[in-house]
């Protein structure tokens, strides 16, 4: 089943490939099935920068559970950091 389920978030941010360190503009998140991870179904997201080609992309592909598991992590760093 394809969910077609995707969001776009404006990023503020960076990543690091093979090609060194480049900025980023957009995060695109969806459900949907993966090319890689060996699932039906994983949470993906696809850093980029809309100035730079598509093979600038850099993808992941998380199980539902890994995915749960570092939304959390992240709010929990998050709300730990003090007020700067």
């Amino acid at each position: 089943m394809c969910t077609y389920l995707t969001n776009f978030v404006h990023t503020q941010g960076s990543v690091k490939s093979a090609l060194g360190w480049q900025s980023i503009d957009e995060t695109v998140v969806y459900f949907d099935h993966p090319v890689h991870l060996h699932k039906e179904h994983s949470l993906n997201i696809d850093f980029r920068n809309s100035n730079l080609g598509v093979e600038t992309r850099i993808g992941i592909e998380l199980s539902r559970e890994t995915a749960k598991e570092l939304a959390e992590t992240i709010l929990k760093t998050l709300d730990q950091v003090p007020d700067l």
